[in-house]
């Protein structure tokens, strides 16, 4: 009897519980008083999870940064990784990278204000005679490789210690308090890069047609690829390539994104640690589109929360979420036992971002 419920499990290991961990960028507004985007917003499923979990708050970090974190690295080289989970392994193992993502520029109340190219619309054909283009005018720097019309990279001739902020952190952002080295070589190269790109007629094509020009580029994450530790998941879904060059230096393995708690639970491996990267709504927020981020918040009730409510304790044996956000890292950890705690009060997503905003606001004054 024993020998035969063996096989059983071992014919239907979806059926076992796995511990989980999801990456949700950007899980709260950064702006707690939109009632347009968080009034009425339902979220049964994530409330009842965080009220019976353990809450915890950490400083504010970068996407990039806490995705890293996930893999034992707390200065990770960006450029290389995700050139990495690209599909690029024999370019990445091999020198010094930077992410040298196209952005465009622009003055907004006396201030520089950076877009990267999720923002405007830019094809590969422009994207590859662009990135010929800056090889041919700066060989001496190194050599600039695009593997999507908005992701570029570039191996620098020389090692360079200096560091800009990832991408999720600028774009959209003021781009002047950002650069910490003004004198540095990065800053250097931006410079001339700007003047360069300001003239070339693919950027007098696009302004003449109304778009935008793509008259900068941002340097960050550089270094070369690192023994990366082996973590504690035995997978890491994500469609990110960043998060996919992780898994992949770490030697775990690396499948798309699922599209719902049920995807992952038909294929993950019983009892083991799995970390799913689920970064809809980071876009949204880089670009201030409440609407976009109200549908994908939406989404990932229905796919994750929702069933995580009834899987948890069952097929799931623990969950934790992890948030980079604007209020900080947040997290929340429960395991099968605290489904049992009816008496948990549940609250809406709107009053959280509030609570969260005003604490930030109290340990700032």
């Amino acid at each position: 009897m024993k020998v035969a419920m063996v096989h059983f499990l071992a014919a239907i290991p979806c059926l076992l519980p796995v511990r989980l961990t999801l990456l949700v960028p950007e899980l709260i507004w950064p702006e707690p008083n939109d009632q347009l985007t968080l009034g009425k917003l339902a979220a049964p499923g994530f409330e009842w999870l965080a009220a019976r979990a353990t809450f915890a708050r950490q400083p504010k970090i970068p996407f990039e940064t806490a995705l890293a974190r996930q893999f034992g690295l707390d200065d990770a080289p960006f450029g290389a990784l995700r050139l990495l989970g690209e599909g690029s392994s024999e370019q990445a193992r091999s020198g010094h990278w930077l992410c040298a993502d196209p952005v465009h520029l622009r003055f907004h109340h006396e201030r520089i204000v950076l877009a990267d190219a999720g923002a405007f619309d830019l094809d590969e054909d422009e994207a590859r005679a662009l990135v010929a283009a800056l090889n041919a005018q700066f060989a001496d720097v190194g050599i600039f490789y695009t593997a999507t019309a908005r992701r570029w990279y570039l191996r620098t001739n020389a090692t360079v210690d200096e560091k800009f902020a990832p991408i999720s952190k600028i774009a959209g952002r003021r781009l002047d308090s950002e650069l910490t080295d003004k004198n540095g070589p990065l800053t250097r190269w931006l410079n001339e890069v700007q003047m360069f790109l300001h003239g070339h007629p693919i950027n007098e094509r696009r302004q003449a047609a109304g778009k935008p020009a793509v008259n900068s580029l941002w340097l960050w994450g550089g270094g070369s690829l690192p023994e990366v530790p082996a973590p504690d998941f035995a997978a890491a879904w994500s469609d990110n390539p960043l998060a996919t060059g992780l898994a992949i230096a770490s030697d775990i393995e690396a499948p798309p994104c699922p599209t719902g708690l049920s995807g992952l639970l038909a294929d993950a491996d019983p009892h083991t640690s799995q970390l799913v990267v689920l970064d809809s709504l980071l876009p949204p927020v880089l670009y201030e589109n409440g609407e976009d981020w109200r549908n994908a918040w939406t989404a990932l009730e229905r796919d994750w929360f929702l069933p995580l409510r009834t899987e948890l304790g069952r097929r799931v044996e623990t969950l934790t979420i992890v948030a980079p956000t604007i209020y900080g890292q947040l997290s929340w950890t429960l395991g099968g036992r605290e489904r049992w705690k009816f008496w948990r009060q549940s609250r809406p997503l709107a009053d959280l971002a509030k609570a969260l905003a005003e604490q930030a606001e109290g340990s700032a004054s």
